[in-house]
């Protein structure tokens, strides 16, 4: 508990830094929202376990598989409630500002028995002075424009979807980011995925177009996929990828998202981690998975206050099997589409309907149909300290 007094320690040297500055005005604002999430689940090939993630949102590689035994579960959270803070001020004349949010997804420490109390989680921390990005937030190769659902990954299985330590630089249009190389092997014939450091960060660049019409931008990421065996050999393999996305605006308040990955070793930047970057043979030297993923969704205005999302989001996978084996994950689709209505642009309350589907190298697979009723509320309060005439 001690170490969340680090959050107003920042903020106050933040504030005392401000005021050697010639407009020392500070502002400091907290965020987030509160939502509950009802979740009413049939799964055809199985019941997942008891702490699964898949039962807070949509992971594709935890869609049940194997037993052909129908179950239904029944399943309410809040979990994916959040909050953050943000502070900022100038220093020598240039913007600067410390974020900080959490949430309480996918966290371990917790349980049903009495109280339904579970840790929070870590989603994103970083400084921000003037053009320069420091911390962990968003990768720069995931293009911030995903489907307005009710599930918190949406199309899960055709997005970019990563949160990691990284430097970027924002030059115009154009941003640059080296971040966290981290990646994960699959051993001959399968197994338990194997950890690996990358020798050198990983690299990004993005390109932004806006416009009237919406917005589009396109990223590259270059990999170095790194592992030492028992004998200390390095075996090294580059992996690299390319998405675009963006939003399309259609009459006067509809829009038309969309998004397209394709490369080798993407691994855990695509999916949430539904595939590894490679698999190993018998000598060590690196594999690397190729992979293409995508999703396409229309939403809907039926007038001031209701609204509707409708979506299709596909993940295919190609990979040697007589390294990795069969009893690796191939690939995953999954439809959805909601009915939302909100009270005011802050209110919402809705009702989702999902299908999601996975299966394996060995053919075998499973699926999920989902109905989630939910509520939400967000909240912004922004104030600000100094200022001089």
């Amino acid at each position: 508990m001690y170490k969340l007094l680090i959050l107003p320690l920042l903020f106050i040297h933040v504030y005392v830094i401000a005021q050697t500055e010639e407009n020392p005005t500070v502002y400091f604002n907290f965020g987030g929202y509160a939502k509950a999430d009802f979740l009413f689940t049939q799964y055809n090939n199985g019941a997942p376990p008891p702490e699964s993630p898949i039962k807070d949102i949509h992971l594709p590689s935890a869609i049940p598989i194997g037993n052909g035994i129908q179950t239904y579960d029944t399943y309410f959270h809040v979990k994916e409630s959040r909050f953050n803070f943000d502070v900022g001020t100038t220093i020598k004349s240039k913007p600067i500002r410390i974020f900080i949010e959490l949430d309480f997804l996918l966290s371990k420490a917790g349980d049903e028995k009495i109280s339904n109390s579970y840790n929070p989680r870590l989603r994103e921390f970083y400084i921000e002075y003037d053009k320069v990005i420091i911390g962990q937030t968003w990768s720069n190769f995931m293009i911030l424009i995903i489907p307005e659902d009710l599930d918190f990954a949406g199309a899960a299985e055709g997005i970019v979807f990563n949160r990691q330590p990284q430097i970027r630089v924002t030059l115009g249009t154009w941003q640059f980011s080296l971040e966290n190389p981290e990646s994960f092997l699959t051993p001959f014939q399968g197994g338990a995925p194997v950890a690996s450091s990358g020798g050198f960060p990983d690299i990004t660049a993005r390109k932004n177009f806006k416009g009237d019409w919406g917005t589009v931008s396109i990223a590259a990421i270059g990999r170095g996929i790194r592992l030492y065996d028992a004998q200390g050999d390095r075996h090294l393999s580059t992996g690299y990828g390319l998405t675009t996305g963006g939003k399309i605006n259609i009459g006067q308040r509809d829009d038309l998202r969309l998004m397209y990955t394709a490369g080798y070793g993407l691994g855990r930047y695509i999916a949430i981690g539904f595939i590894s970057a490679g698999t190993l043979d018998t000598a060590d030297d690196i594999h690397l998975t190729s992979s293409m993923n995508f999703y396409i969704s229309y939403l809907h205005y039926w007038s001031d206050h209701w609204k509707s999302s409708v979506n299709i989001s596909v993940l295919d996978s190609y990979k040697d099997t007589a390294l990795s084996g069969e009893d690796v994950n191939k690939s995953a689709w999954s439809v959805s589409g909601n009915l939302l209505y909100n009270v005011t642009p802050e209110l919402m309350f809705g009702g989702e309907a999902m299908y999601g589907y996975r299966d394996q190298e060995s053919g075998v697979n499973g699926a999920f149909t989902r109905v989630q009723l939910s509520a939400k509320y967000s909240f912004n309060f922004r104030s600000y300290m100094g200022g001089k005439d």
